[in-house]
C-alpha cells in the first residue's frame, strides 16, 4: 500500500505489502524496489532512517588494545556504526519517529560491553576522537596552514615529532593548497595527537600511495596497542596488517546492512573473498574472489604492441626521466611507485595529452584513457553517455561490463548526481568500451569499496582478454595490483621534485623491487594466496629479507 505525502514522495506501508511489484513497474527509473530483510526476531535494529529507510542490524564493539576492522560494501551501514559509536547518532532501536532515547538504549544494551559504552558516552566520561572520511572537506572548516592545525592539538614539539614520523612536508603550507595525500596525513596526525579513549579512523589510505599506506599503517597499529581503535578501510592488504579483528557488514546497498560476528582478521577476509560466511551460513556474494598464486598470467614471449622513446619532461618544480620500454600484446602493466614521482604524467605522455620536453612519442597504437581525476558534465545521463561511445556494442557492453560492474540502476541517473564510487565505475565501463589496443587507467580503484575493487580488477583483465589487448593500470592498491598484472614498471624519485621510471619488470622482480625500497616483505596467504604483509621484526619478515625475497617467497 502506498500513501503519498505532502512532499510529493510515496511512503510504503511495509506491513500491508505483499510484494506483488505492482508498484516497481508502475514507478519509473527503479525508485522502487521489493527487498527481503532478515528476520528482525535474530538480529533487532539497532537504528533506522526512516520508514522505508536504511536500517543497521548489529553493531561493532571496540575493543581495549585491539584494532578492529569494519569491512563491507558501500552503503551497507560503516559509517552509520561510526556516527552510533561517536555519539553523533544515539541508537534509536528501530523507532525512527523518536529520537534515540538514552535510557532504552543502556537497558537494550544491558550486561554487555556496549551498555558500559553508552553509558559513558552519554555521561560524557568516554573521548573519542574521528578521523573523517572526507578529508577534501577540512579545508572549508579550518583556515590556515597545516602547522596551525596541528598545534591547536598539540605542543610545538608533539607537533615536530608527529610531523616527523609521518613524514609530512608541507606544515606550512595552507591547507586549501595541500594534495589529497598531505590532507589525509594532516587528517591523521591531528586525530593520534588527541588524547582520546577511542580512535574511529574511517579510510585512512585514501588519496597515499602504498609506501605512505604503511607508513600510516604502523602508526595506527602502535596507537591501537593501547587504546581503543576502530578502522574502516577498503584496502583489504591494509586492513589485514593493522586490525587484529574485523567484523564484515553485509546487505543491500541504502536498504539495510548487518553487522556478522566478529572474527579474526585473516578468517574474515579469507570469508570475504569466498563470499560466504561460515560461522553464520550465510552467502553474501554469489562470486569468489581468486588470487593465483604463481602470477603472471600472460606470455613474456608474445609480440610487441608499442614502444616508447627515452623521455623527459620539465615543470617549474619537478623534473621526469623515463628510460625506453615497450608493451606486449595482451599484456597487463601495473604502474606503482611514490606519489607525486611522474606516474599520471607518464601515462598522460603515452595518451598524447602531455607531450615530452625531449623524445617523441610516435604512437601508432590507438590508445583509450581513463584519467585519475573524472569530471561529470552537468546534464548529461549514464546511459546517454556509454552508448555514445563510437563503435559501442550492446550485447558486450551488458555481458562483460553492466552486470559486473552493477551499472544498470545507474544507466538513467545525471553523471552530476553520482557519488565518487559511481562515477568510477561508469569511467572505468566508458574506457573499456572504446575501440583501442591499449588502454590506460589512471587510479581505477580510487572511491571503490574492497569488493567492487576487485570486480573493476576482474572486469579490466577480462575485456583485456577478451579483445586481446593491452593495458597500462596505475594504482597503489596491492590487491588490485596483484590481482591485475602481468608485470610492474616502477616510478622511484623525490615527490614533487623528481621522477624516474624503471621497467617494464616481471612481476615478482618489480614488485620485489618496490617493496625492497619500501623496506616491506609479503608473504601469500596459504589458502586464498592473497598477499599479506609480514609483521616487521618478524622471523618471516627476517628470513625473506635476509634472501633478498620481499615479494613472497616460493
Amino acid at each position: 500500500m502506498i500513501t503519498w505525502l505532502k512532499n510529493n514522495k510515496p511512503l510504503i506501508s511495509e506491513e500491508l505489502c505483499i510484494g506483488c511489484g505492482i508498484c516497481i513497474h508502475k514507478c519509473p527509473f527503479d525508485a522502487i524496489a521489493i527487498i527481503n530483510l532478515p528476520d528482525d526476531r535474530d538480529k533487532e535494529i539497532v537504528h533506522r532512517y526512516g520508514q522505508n529507510d536504511f536500517r543497521l542490524f548489529g553493531i561493532p564493539k571496540p575493543q581495549q588494545g585491539k584494532v578492529v576492522g569494519l569491512l563491507g560494501a558501500n552503503g551497507t551501514g560503516k559509517t552509520t556504526a561510526v556516527s552510533l559509536l561517536s555519539g553523533d547518532l544515539t541508537p534509536n532501536l528501530g523507532d525512527w519517529e523518536n529520537d534515540g532515547e538514552a535510557t532504552k538504549v543502556i537497558e537494550y544494551f544491558a550486561g554487555t560491553e556496549l551498555q558500559n559504552h553508552f553509558k559513558a558516552i552519554q555521561s560524557g566520561e568516554m573521548k573519542v576522537v574521528v578521523k573523517p572520511q572526507y578529508v577534501d572537506q577540512i579545508p572549508k572548516i579550518f583556515e590556515g596552514t597545516l602547522r596551525n592545525l596541528l598545534e591547536n592539538i598539540g605542543t610545538k614539539s608533539e607537533v615536530e615529532k608527529i610531523a616527523k614520523e609521518m613524514r609530512l612536508t608541507s606544515l606550512d603550507t595552507i591547507l586549501s593548497k595541500l594534495s589529497g595525500g598531505e590532507l589525509q596525513k594532516g587528517a591523521i596526525a591531528a586525530t593520534l595527537l588527541k588524547e582520546a579513549d577511542l580512535y574511529l579512523i574511517d579510510e585512512p589510505s585514501s588519496y597515499l600511495d602504498i609506501e605512505q599506506r604503511l607508513l600510516v599503517s604502523k602508526l595506527i597499529k602502535k596507537m591501537g596497542k593501547e587504546k581503543k581503535v576502530i578502522i574502516v578501510e577498503h584496502d583489504l592488504a591494509i586492513l589485514d596488517f593493522i586490525a587484529e579483528e574485523l567484523n564484515i557488514l553485509y546487505g543491500k546497498e541504502n536498504a539495510y546492512g548487518m553487522v556478522a560476528k566478529t572474527l579474526a582478521t585473516r578468517n574474515g577476509i579469507n570469508s570475504y573473498l569466498e563470499g560466504h560466511l561460515k560461522e553464520e551460513n550465510i552467502r553474501i556474494r554469489d562470486n569468489k574472489i581468486k588470487f593465483l598464486e604463481h602470477p603472471p598470467r600472460s606470455s613474456w614471449k608474445n609480440q610487441v604492441l608499442t614502444m616508447w622513446p627515452k623521455m623527459k619532461k620539465e615543470y617549474s618544480n619537478f623534473s621526469l626521466e623515463v628510460d625506453e620500454g615497450e608493451i606486449l600484446q595482451g599484456q597487463v602493466l601495473g604502474v606503482v611507485g611514490k606519489n607525486a614521482t611522474g606516474k599520471t604524467t607518464f601515462v598522460k605522455m603515452i595518451a598524447g595529452v602531455e607531450n615530452p620536453d625531449e623524445g617523441e612519442v610516435d604512437m601508432k597504437t590507438v590508445v583509450a584513457y581513463k584519467p585519475q581525476y573524472i569530471e561529470a558534465v552537468e546534464g548529461s545521463i549514464v546511459g546517454d553517455v556509454l552508448r555514445s561511445v563510437k563503435g559501442f556494442d550492446e550485447q558486450f557492453f551488458s555481458s562483460e561490463i553492466e552486470r559486473p560492474m552493477s551499472l544498470t540502476t545507474l544507466m538513467d541517473r545525471e553523471m552530476s548526481s553520482l557519488s565518487g564510487g559511481e562515477l568510477q565505475r561508469v569511467a572505468i565501463a566508458e574506457c573499456l568500451l572504446k575501440e583501442a589496443e591499449l588502454y590506460l587507467l589512471d587510479e581505477p580503484s580510487a572511491y571503490l569499496d574492497a569488493n567492487q575493487r576487485m570486480i573493476a580488477a576482474r572486469t579490466i583483465r577480462r575485456v583485456m582478454e577478451h579483445k586481446g589487448c593491452s593495458a597500462l593500470v596505475v594504482d597503489h592498491d596491492v590487491y588490485f595490483i596483484d590481482y591485475i598484472s602481468d608485470g610492474i614498471i616502477l616510478f622511484e624519485g623525490e615527490s614533487g621534485k623528481t621522477g624516474n621510471m624503471f621497467g617494464p619488470y616481471k612481476m615478482r622482480k618489480g614488485m620485489n623491487e618496490f617493496l625492497k625500497r619500501v623496506g616491506v616483505t609479503f608473504r601469500r596467504d596459504k589458502n586464498t594466496h592473497r598477499p599479506r604483509i609480514n609483521n616487521p621484526e618478524s622471523r618471516l619478515d627476517r628470513l625473506q629479507k635476509e634472501k633478498g625475497e620481499y615479494y613472497y617467497p616460493d
